[in-house]
């Protein structure tokens, strides 16, 4: 079993498969996903008109993406007055094909993209999994799994074991969407979904490995390009 970082013992102990990437519908090949933060400044003395065929085309662009197996949902993370950022989760078969698809959309030429791939955890419902039906936002969360010297051995494993298993509780239940590896050691990305951000809170305080934890939680909103959960 594995921790909610991806740490832990040995994954083939919890009887589940890991997953080296997910289907791409273009071509069949395995594809690995990434989070990418998109950024977009519109140049002064560009006109509305200009502005709203750009929409209008980038709009038209996510869906061809979408039947593609490439994009695969979009959120609005909090934003400042006059901020213009989005939150994509892609899938390709390397970050090559990826920079591929990122370019072929209209914003990019406003645009400034940052690109973070996603791993596979073994704690990960999947895709494909569906969980109870909660209602409510989304939230991304951040998970880095602080320094453990002096912690006996034996809570550790105790608590990575009951951590697997309460993963699995929360996403039957519908409230762990997805859950990625992410670059540097003891870090994992979590799609979550609750009621609203203290019902989010009280579900990150049970996770069994929550003394060992560092949380970042960035509350989600709809976007208007994005596919919807039941497309990922």
């Amino acid at each position: 079993m594995t921790d909610v970082t991806g740490q832990g013992v040995p994954e083939e102990s919890s009887g589940r498969c890991r997953r080296e990437g997910r289907p791409d519908r273009a071509g069949g090949v395995a594809a690995v996903e990434y989070l990418v933060t998109m950024t977009t400044r519109v140049p002064e003395g560009t006109s509305e008109a200009e502005v709203d065929d750009v929409r209008a085309r980038e709009a038209a662009n996510s869906r061809g993406l979408v039947e593609k197996g490439q994009l695969l949902r979009l959120w609005r993370p909090p934003l400042q007055p006059g901020e213009w950022r989005t939150l994509g989760l892609f899938a390709a078969p390397d970050a090559e094909r990826l920079e591929q698809v990122l370019a072929s959309m209209p914003l990019r030429v406003w645009r400034h993209d940052e690109v973070e791939p996603l791993m596979p955890h073994p704690n990960d419902p999947g895709p494909d999994f569906v969980g109870g039906s909660v209602t409510g936002p989304e939230f991304l969360v951040n998970f880095a799994l602080v320094a453990t010297d002096g912690t006996p051995s034996r809570a550790l494993e105790d608590a990575t074991a009951a951590e697997a298993v309460r993963t699995k509780e929360l996403a039957a239940q519908g409230h762990l969407v997805r859950l990625w590896r992410t670059p540097g050691e003891g870090r994992a990305l979590g799609l979550w979904r609750a009621r609203d951000a203290a019902e989010m809170r009280t579900i990150l305080g049970s996770l069994p490995l929550t003394p060992w934890l560092q949380v970042e939680t960035t509350p989600l909103s709809e976007h208007p390009n994005d596919p919807g959960p039941d497309r990922d």
